[in-house]
């Protein structure tokens, strides 16, 4: 959905964007016009690929990415030699992922199947994995009822003995609301990212805009939004052990911000 409404964006971003008046179309960051920012962040971000793979490396079989998105954790999982299947809802999402396999080296993307699927409600035809991977805290786009869904899920795909890995993050309010940060892209183009959050509060909201140095003096200025639910690795943990999915290691990854860490944690059906 595309608006040049700006009175949803909270906190700094909203002020901003209020500056720049009818001029902001706002998007949301996984709808057509946000698939490819998302895209170009994703393929430079290289955080937990490191920590997943190897977690993989060590149970062997074919392995199911859920929210598999263009395939930032598609391809490293494919270099392990694995067979694939990739589930992402979003169908913008599901055409650069298929892209990008075609334009993979030969053999990698013979390997992969690529299912457009919701994470929270679905059925591979009796297909089990030794592995269901869900990474970039994808978890927190789902409330409770999705990720009951989900859990429910994972365990009636998953192999006896198998692992269900995600990623969650820790958030540290001290440093205030907003936390203004900017990084680049995989094609260098750079991106002013901010999160608006307040202790407490049970959903972050991030939006991502042109660095102000680059921002046109004329002409649209494209904002791209999503909102990101908070989840402690403490209370998923709680969470997966009442669905019957009992969290057996967490590991603590490198620091991604000021005010995030991330966690990888992973569960075995009990």
């Amino acid at each position: 959905m595309t608006t040049t409404r700006t009175a949803a964006v909270p906190g700094l971003a909203g002020e901003i964007l209020a500056g720049y008046g009818d001029r902001v179309h706002v998007h949301d960051l996984y709808d057509e016009a946000g698939a490819s920012v998302y895209h170009d962040l994703a393929a430079a971000d290289t955080s937990e690929i490191r920590e997943l793979t190897r977690a993989v490396r060590a149970v062997p079989g074919p392995v199911l990415e859920l929210a598999a998105g263009s395939g930032r954790l598609t391809l490293p999982l494919l270099a392990l030699g694995r067979e694939v299947t990739a589930l992402e809802l979003k169908e913008s999402m599901v055409a650069l992922l298929k892209e990008r396999l075609a334009e993979a080296p030969a053999g990698i993307g013979g390997r992969c199947t690529v299912v457009q699927g919701d994470m929270s409600a679905f059925a591979l035809g009796g297909a089990t994995f030794a592995v269901v991977v869900l990474g970039t805290t994808s978890i927190s786009l789902l409330d409770a009822d999705g990720r009951a869904g989900l859990y429910a899920a994972v365990r009636a795909h998953l192999r006896p003995g198998g692992r269900f890995l995600l990623s969650t993050v820790d958030v540290d309010g001290a440093d205030g609301d907003d936390l203004d940060l900017e990084a680049a892209g995989a094609s260098g183009r750079r991106y002013r990212m901010i999160e608006h959050w307040r202790s407490g509060q049970e959903v972050r909201k991030v939006t991502i805009l042109p660095p102000e140095r680059e921002t046109p003096q004329d002409g649209p200025v494209p904002a791209f939004t999503t909102a990101i639910r908070v989840l402690p690795p403490d209370d998923l943990t709680r969470e997966l052990a009442s669905a019957g999915l009992r969290v057996v290691a967490r590991h603590t990854l490198p620091a991604a911000s000021p005010r995030h860490t991330d966690v990888l944690l992973e569960a075995e059906a009990a």
